[in-house]
């Protein structure tokens, strides 16, 4: 009599055979029939491009990681409480880990909170210096292997650990095979802040770098210039407070960037940059940058001298405009900003005046419903999201429905305004700690850079 074959006891060797001519579906199915066929699949040959992300908040996800899988990523992400002493404490324990083995090209940091400054301020000078070498020792081993090349060291804007950047670069044993490094960072205080400097030598070697983010204050006319050698995609500039000592950046600089990078991705991004903001056109844009998108995030203002000029000089290069406040921050000031504004409104400008924008997004500033059936009519279907969430609804009394009908017909899509409900904690009515809106911009920044 015939018996059924005995798979739980099928030699590794065949079950291995078994595997290479499936693919990641099937893969993933036949590893869970039994104990034994789930063991013979962790082996790195299974495992091309393995990118995975490990939450230190998930006990059972750790544990799977060092005990099993810890050798199999390419590139790790690891989200976590950058307060939170337990997770440092975990973090610290992986990096030293995953520095001794010869898999892992790529580290990615995810938090939610960015400064070392808990609520209340309590962590002692020793405390800092106890968390930073808590990441920067570990790191630095991790970096400092000679095999494989590190191809992405995303920091995650963590500030304390950006200010290592240049000791960083120093590390890499193949600067050459680096392919994405993101130096800029959220400010704990964006009006007092160290400044990291990176002589430009340094990019020089990085001849296969994609991506790159760096903090306004960084970058200067040699950084600049020296970065037109390499195959950036994306180059993303972050700004915070104002250093009076910066010399900034010239329309010839720019010029030379513009010419030699004709669809590069470059995101000017704008974070609590209270100061900034007021002189936008006057200290940092320029006619020539070839800004494709622009990052305006908790400034509480809203600049139409700055709108105004990109609608002017951006007109071939603009692709996306967020421009966010929190709507509990001065509502009244935020109603005045635009609804009672005299003269053209410079979203619509915007929309007559660059016709590759597709996306714009405003938050915490009360729109006219007038001016935005213009510009839905303006840029039509090429407009692929318009999200705003605070209408002048007096103004369309009892005919809201028929805006949001005409709005829907130019775009090509349902469309309405962001309820909310729906809305992140961060652009609404109620007062929110930093954290959170640390969160939404941290989600803002990741996206820019992936995408």
């Amino acid at each position: 009599m015939n018996q059924s074959p005995l798979w739980a006891e099928l030699p590794e060797v065949a079950i291995a055979n078994v595997y290479k001519f499936l693919g990641n579906r099937d893969l993933l199915n036949a590893s869970r029939s039994c104990w034994h066929w789930r063991g013979v699949v962790f082996q790195r040959r299974f495992f091309k491009d393995f990118k995975f992300t490990l939450t230190i908040n998930d006990e059972r996800q750790c544990n799977f990681f060092m005990n099993t899988i810890f050798n199999l990523p390419n590139e790790l992400t690891i989200a976590f409480d950058f307060l939170n002493v337990y997770h440092i404490n975990k973090v610290r324990r992986i990096l030293f880990k995953i520095s001794q083995h010869d898999t892992m090209q790529g580290i990615r940091f995810r938090t939610n909170s960015v400064g070392l400054a808990p609520p209340g301020g309590t962590f002692s000078d020793q405390e800092y210096v106890d968390v930073e070498k808590a990441f920067v020792d570990p790191l630095k081993l991790f970096l400092s292997r000679k095999r494989p090349s590190i191809k992405v060291l995303d920091l995650g804007a963590i500030e304390a650990l950006t200010y290592h950047g240049t000791d960083f670069l120093k590390l890499l044993n193949r600067p050459h095979d680096l392919q994405e490094i993101t130096l800029a960072s959220i400010k704990f205080d964006p009006s007092h802040y160290p400044i990291l400097a990176v002589e430009h030598v340094f990019f020089e070697k990085c001849t296969s770098l994609q991506v790159l983010s760096l903090d306004y204050d960084t970058l200067n006319e040699d950084i600049l210039k020296t970065i037109q050698i390499l195959p950036l995609k994306t180059f993303m500039i972050c700004v915070h407070g104002l250093d009076l000592s910066h010399s900034g950046i010239s329309e010839t600089a720019w010029t030379e960037f513009s010419n030699k990078f004709k669809t590069i991705k470059l995101v000017l991004t704008l974070i609590y940059a209270y100061e900034a903001v007021e002189i936008l056109q006057m200290n940092l844009l320029r006619r020539n940058m070839p800004i494709t998108h622009l990052r305006v995030l908790f400034c509480k203002y809203m600049n139409f001298d700055a709108l105004d000029f990109m609608a002017n000089c951006y007109k071939d290069t603009l692709r996306s405009v967020q421009w966010i406040d929190s709507a509990v921050d001065d509502p009244q000031k935020n109603v005045m900003e635009l609804v009672l504004r005299p003269g053209a409104d410079p979203i619509v400008m915007l929309a007559w005046r660059c016709k590759f924008l597709e996306e714009i997004v405003i938050h915490g500033y009360v729109m006219d419903p007038y001016n935005l059936v213009g510009v839905s009519r303006l840029l039509g279907r090429n407009l692929k999201r318009l999200e705003v969430s605070m209408i002048d609804s007096e103004a369309i009394s009892g005919i809201m429905d028929s805006f949001i009908e005409e709005i829907s017909i130019q775009l090509a899509q349902k469309w309405s305004p962001m309820d909310s409900n729906e809305m992140h904690p961060s652009l609404g009515y109620m007062p929110v700690c930093d954290d959170v809106r640390d969160e939404y911009i941290l989600d803002l920044l990741r996206s820019d850079l992936s995408d």
